[in-house]
Formats: C-alpha cells, sequence, structure tokens
C-alpha cells in the first residue's frame, strides 16, 4: 500500500489515484486508532480528515511515510514540526478555497451592511450599500487578490494591511490595493475582512489597540483563525458600539460558552468553517492534493526509509533516530 485514503473521496479521483499507486480506502480507520497505527505502517502517503491527528506517536508507526494531504481548509489536526523533522510533506491547496472564501466574505459583507441598520438624521433605521464603502482587508491571503477584483466592481475602495508585505512592495498596486497601517485602516473602513494566514506570533493582533479605533459603524468580516482576536477586546467593542456587527466564520471550540466574554454579545454571528466549504471547491482542494501526492511517490526516496522503533512509554531521542534527522 502506498496511499491511504481515511476520508470519503470522489469516484475519478480514486481512478486516478489507483491508476498510479497501490490504494486502500479505509475511512473506517478514522474512528479506530488501534487498526489505524497497524494500516500506517506500510504507507507513504494518507489523505487525512480532521478527525484524526497526525501527531507524534503515529508517525512514530509510520515509518514509511513520506506525505500527508489535507483536502479541507485547516491543518490544526497535523504536527507540522514533527512532520518536518520527520521529511514528511504536509500537502494542501490553500488556493483552491481562495474564490468560495471571497464569495462568502463579500455575501457576509452585504447581509451585514444591509441587515444591521444604522440611524439617518430623521431618525429612521436603514440599511446600507456595498457600493458605497471603503472595504478594509486585513491580509493578503488567497482570497485577498480574488476580493480586490471584485469589490471594486461594486464600486467599493478597497485598502489594506499585511503585516508581513512592506507598504513599498509592488504587490499593493498590482492588486490595485492601497497600503495602510492596521490602524489607520480601521479608522478608515466601513467594513474590514480579515484572511491573515494565522501564526503564533500573530495571536491576539486584533486587540485593544486596534478595535479601540474602529470607524463608527463599521462591520467586520473573519475567516481567520479566531485566535487572532483578543476575544475580550473584541466583545467590549461589540457591547459597547464601536463595532457595529462581526461575523466569524472559524471559531475556537468553547469560545462561545458561558463565562467566556463573547457568551451572549450583541452583533456576533459566527458560522463554522462554511467559506471555504463548497462542492467546487472540494473538488479543486481534492484533485491538488491528489495530483501533489502522486508527484512526491513518483520520485524514488532519497535514502531507503529508516526507523529505529521507540520502546514504549520512552519519548524519542530526535537526535539519533535515522528518519528525524
Amino acid at each position: 500500500m502506498s496511499v491511504l485514503v481515511l476520508e470519503p473521496l470522489e469516484a475519478d479521483i480514486l481512478e486516478w489515484l489507483a491508476e498510479r499507486h497501490p490504494l486502500q480506502v479505509a475511512p473506517e480507520l478514522a474512528a479506530d486508532p488501534v487498526a489505524l497505527r497497524d494500516q500506517v505502517r506500510q504507507a507513504q502517503a494518507i489523505l487525512l480528515p480532521a478527525s484524526v491527528a497526525l501527531d507524534l506517536p503515529l508517525i512514530q508507526h509510520a515509518p514509511r511515510l513520506r506525505a500527508v494531504g489535507r483536502i479541507n481548509a485547516g491543518a490544526e489536526n497535523i504536527d507540522t514540526e514533527a512532520c518536518r523533522l520527520a521529511n514528511i510533506e504536509v500537502v494542501r491547496a490553500p488556493t483552491a478555497t481562495a474564490s468560495a472564501e471571497a464569495e462568502f466574505i463579500i455575501g457576509a459583507l452585504l447581509a451585514l451592511l444591509r441587515r444591521v441598520p444604522i440611524e439617518t438624521l430623521d431618525g429612521s433605521l436603514v440599511g446600507r450599500e456595498l457600493g458605497c464603502a471603503t472595504v478594509g482587508l486585513v491580509g493578503l491571503g488567497p482570497s485577498a487578490r480574488q476580493l480586490a477584483t471584485v469589490l471594486p466592481i461594486f464600486g467599493a475602495r478597497v485598502i489594506g494591511y499585511d503585516p508581513g508585505l512592506h507598504h513599498a512592495d509592488p504587490l499593493w498596486a498590482q492588486w490595485g490595493i492601497e497600503p495602510y497601517g492596521l490602524r489607520e485602516l480601521m479608522q478608515a473602513s466601513d467594513a474590514v475582512s480579515v484572511q491573515l494566514g494565522y501564526f503564533p506570533r500573530y495571536r491576539g493582533l486584533i486587540g485593544e489597540r486596534v478595535l479601540g479605533y474602529c470607524k463608527p459603524e463599521q462591520v467586520l468580516v473573519s475567516t481567520s483563525h479566531s485566535a487572532l482576536f483578543d476575544e475580550q477586546a473584541l466583545a467590549d467593542a461589540l457591547s459597547g458600539g464601536r463595532l457595529l456587527a462581526a461575523w466569524l466564520d472559524l471559531m475556537e471550540p468553547g469560545l462561545l460558552e458561558p463565562g467566556r466574554p463573547l457568551h451572549g454579545v450583541p452583533g456576533l454571528q459566527v458560522t463554522p468553517r462554511l467559506a471555504a466549504t463548497t462542492r467546487e471547491s472540494r473538488m479543486r482542494a481534492a484533485w491538488s492534493v491528489a495530483r501533489r501526492i502522486s508527484e512526491i511517490l513518483s520520485v524514488p526516496s532519497p535514502q531507503p526509509p529508516a526507523f529505529r522503533p521507540t520502546l514504549p512509554d520512552v519519548p524519542p531521542d530526535l537526535a539519533v533516530e535515522p528518519r528525524w534527522r
């Protein structure tokens, strides 16, 4: 067996893979950790669902493993550092969902601007139009280019911020986005879209020092990891009216439970990873991951797999385990 498939895949993709590599389709193993450990011993690649954690103990049982594929968004269930040390490539398709995410973000912005009313001078409650808004993009992730193309068609002005991109970088002009500092973006934007890739150094990036500068009656949509937000600062901004409404499509488990700052906060809408989840985006991602895994397995391994099994209950010595060098 070369490829172990642990989640349902379209028949034509499975047929394509089976023509090129020995294939085992066993989604039932996702719910049976003991049987899974036995099967991964012979696997060179695994297509992994979100419900299965590829951690150090499982990698120890997979001496031949060269690639792990994730079709849906996110890789939180994969110990990427352990994979790097073990020379296992984590295969994803981050651009496959870009158009789906952009459509979702635009739909959410349209809904919030129209559904969450503001008060006019005569006391009427009315919605607003996206075409008259300044939209701030936080993060030039894969969906940002799609947004920068589509939003001006509505008539919206597009500004942006990315902590990893200098304001003089030619990409800003190439994409038609005006570069701003983060505080200045919050002050100028009627609507904010957050699609910044998450790294631990960005934890709590959008906190009191940023949300305190929200433009009055601002709405916000995020498809990024919820750890980018300081939950207490977000709760205060919504409760105090500095932020009119927020729609988060990725949410840390338990973040809305009683006792947490965001529990019962007005103006907050949460959806469970809907932005990237469409039939079309899944098909694009599945084909992209399948092709890359096939490429990896078609190249001979640079050295024979070598792995000295670690004794039970004894942590592996990464300095001497051959595959971890």
